[in-house]
């Protein structure tokens, strides 16, 4: 027979969760309690009644997902976590904030089980939710229209203030309004607390009236009111055709005599005495730090077990669904798998022509979508510009039920910060593999989102057309400069910037066979020619990150390095100077961060460090080619913004037409 929740029991769970995270904020000398303690009754609520999870298969598909967006109050979902029995100790917890723990400072995706995504920068969280819900929308829409299919599950989050005024919650909250997320329940704690004071003094606008905007289906609700918190999340679990947000009326520091309701409870432990005199307020035991009373791990026991006993009856009812319709039950468990076809290659290295990068992107794409269904995605409204569409493949649309969910074009609108965190949201889900795009320019808008990406090894792609000067006439507003190195300084992202139809086609290739994090496209707007490659190349070669295109006869007496359209450039300075007795390679390095996995001798082969004279050319700052120049050599890059015209006037007005370049080199060799 199982434990009723009495109110006392249910005030008791809440103030082990309250007193898990003093102590251990205390113990770290570091943290964020004054969340956690007025969230923990709600927070329990949620996870009691409402989450479907089993703490022994964190991953398990069919789960609901919950996402602790206010990262900050991460002792909250580290204590839920550890009471619900996922492989989280007491002394991890001990061990919060310290080196190498399994609880950092702010949850961290890969680091703790049961921890959906990392949060940490304020609204990217919101926004995954986004991506999670709108990723289980599509899965319901190709396999799950009966209720024992995959995709029947809900996205939970708890949102904060400081999520409400970053301004990807605004995009975020905008698009899935619009889309209809009728999955997706947002708890907001409306505690009126930020770091510097009371949010009056910065955030006064009427919330509840902005949702309503949004599309959202908005409830208010007292934080310590847990029977009309239940009541609420019915409610919102019952609306269908619309985003939930439960405006939660909480106090900051809950418990604690002093310093309760104030900015003091926010960033720092309330300190010995305090810790005391709350425990005391709160009826805990003295003297006992991390105190988890018997009756609330007898009650949570039996809550584990009926989880799992909720998971098993789940399961049976997924397989059951999964024979009687055998061919959508195999796509499903092949979207999870990412399986790609054996040919992936061959698809894509062959039948290149003169055309854009980005144009062949876009064939690409076309070309792999037929055989990888899991592919989806779309722009922030270029998506003409970007040729990023996959024809004949439908668009996700609001207003159609479900059927709406089935295209796999998605419309992020002008929206950049919310769709990179968005496409993350989707592949943290991981039944789909997401692109999104836009112009190379733009990516600074998303860059938060991409960095997060690589930190926690997401396989989001982005596709960032117009990628240099070359894009002419909408001039240096328009014109990437910097941002070929800002997007090669992140780490555990792969950035692609190919010099034509094969590479483009093998960074693909890559991305979706080999890739273990995101990657990145950079390509160009003008036609590019076909590379002539020497004898001996194979496609796979692109993978090396960088490889030689013209070779000659003996050991070079020059070496230009250059990516994407400066590869052809180069090429031709090359035809000059050799005409003229110069020993040049010419190497294409369409992915550094390849180029620089493989071995030193391989490197040291390619772009030699002997004194050979190392010219680095990128019409950009290309500041990322400079640890390869060695010190007889140069980066041919551009110091300045751009400017706007045509881009062959562009072309000569920077000094990127191969006489110019082939004179700088012959002036630089005769001077080093």
């Amino acid at each position: 027979m199982s434990t009723p929740l009495s109110p006392a029991l249910r005030d008791a769970v809440a103030n082990t969760i309250r007193l898990l995270s003093v102590d251990a904020v205390e113990q770290a000398k570091s943290g964020h309690p004054g969340a956690p303690m007025g969230l923990a009754p709600a927070a329990f609520a949620l996870w009691d009644q409402h989450l479907r999870f089993d703490p022994s298969d964190p991953a398990w598909p069919l789960r609901d997902r919950f996402v602790l967006s206010a990262g900050h109050a991460s002792m909250l979902i580290y204590s839920l976590l550890h009471l619900y029995g996922y492989d989280l100790s007491l002394d991890d917890l001990r061990n919060f904030r310290q080196l190498g723990a399994r609880t950092p400072g702010h949850p961290e995706y890969g680091d703790t089980p049961g921890v959906e995504t990392t949060t940490g920068p304020l609204g990217q969280g919101f926004a995954n939710g986004v991506g999670m819900a709108l990723a289980a929308q599509m899965t319901r829409a190709r396999f799950g229209r009966s209720p024992d299919g995959p995709g029947n599950h809900r996205v939970y989050g708890i949102v904060s203030d400081g999520d409400l005024m970053e301004g990807i919650s605004a995009e975020a909250g905008s698009l899935a309004g619009h889309l209809r997320l009728g999955n997706l329940i947002y708890l907001y704690d409306d505690n009126k607390i930020t770091i510097d004071g009371a949010t009056d003094i910065t955030f006064t606008e009427d919330v509840r009236g902005r949702f309503e905007a949004q599309r959202w289906h908005v409830q208010e609700v007292d934080g310590l009111d847990s029977d009309g918190l239940h009541r609420a999340i019915d409610a919102a679990e019952a609306e269908e055709d619309r985003p939930s947000i439960v405006l939660l009326r909480t106090t900051i520091g809950y418990g604690s005599p002093n310093l309760a309701g104030t900015s003091k409870t926010h960033g720092a432990p309330l300190g010995a005495d305090e810790a005391a005199a709350t425990k005391g307020a709160l009826g805990w035991p003295a003297g006992s730090p991390f105190h988890i009373p018997d009756e609330v791990r007898a009650y949570l026991r039996e809550r584990i077990d009926a989880k799992r006993a909720d998971r098993a009856d789940r399961e049976a009812r997924f397989e059951a669904w999964a024979a009687a319709q055998p061919e959508e039950a195999a796509a499903f468990r092949a979207h999870r798998e990412r399986a790609v076809p054996a040919d992936l290659v061959k698809t894509l290295s062959t039948d290149w022509e003169k055309a854009a990068t980005r144009v062949h992107s876009g064939a690409a794409l076309n070309r792999v979508a037929r055989a990888v269904p899991y592919l989806v995605g779309g722009s922030a409204d270029l998506a003409a510009s970007n040729n990023s569409r996959i024809q004949d493949a439908g668009d996700v649309a609001a207003g159609q039920g479900l059927d709406g969910f089935a295209g796999r074009n998605i419309h992020f609108g002008v929206r950049e910060h919310a769709m990179g965190a968005i496409a993350n949201g989707i592949a943290l889900d991981g039944t789909f593999a997401p692109y999104a795009a836009t112009f190379l320019v733009f990516s600074d808008y998303m860059r938060p989102a991409v960095r997060l990406a690589g930190l926690m090894g997401l396989r989001t792609l982005y596709l960032f057309t117009h990628d240099s000067i070359f894009l002419g006439e909408d001039g240096p507003t328009h014109q990437p400069i910097e941002h070929l190195d800002a997007l090669r300084s992140i780490p555990n992202l792969a950035v692609f910037r190919p010099a034509d139809g094969l590479e483009t086609g093998m960074a693909w290739a890559w991305a979706l066979e080999k890739a273990e994090g995101p990657a990145a496209f950079c390509l160009t707007r003008q036609g590019l020619p076909p590379l002539e490659r020497p004898a001996g190349f194979a496609p796979e070669d692109v993978w090396r990150g960088a490889y030689a295109v013209v070779e000659p006869a003996g050991a070079p007496e020059v070496v230009l390095l250059a990516s994407g359209s400066e590869v052809s450039l180069c090429c031709e300075v090359a035809a000059k100077l050799s005409s003229e007795g110069l020993a040049v390679r010419v190497v294409s390095a369409p992915c550094l961060e390849l180029f620089e996995a493989l071995p030193q001798t391989e490197r040291d082969a390619l772009v030699p460090r002997d004194g050979t004279a190392v010219i680095g050319v990128e019409a950009a700052r290309g500041e990322s080619l400079r640890r390869y120049i060695g010190p007889r050599g140069m980066v041919y890059g551009i110091q300045s913004f751009g400017a706007s015209g045509p881009a062959a006037d562009l072309a000569e007005h920077f000094g990127f037409t191969p006489e110019q370049l082939a004179a700088k080199v012959k002036v630089h060799l005769s001077h080093s």
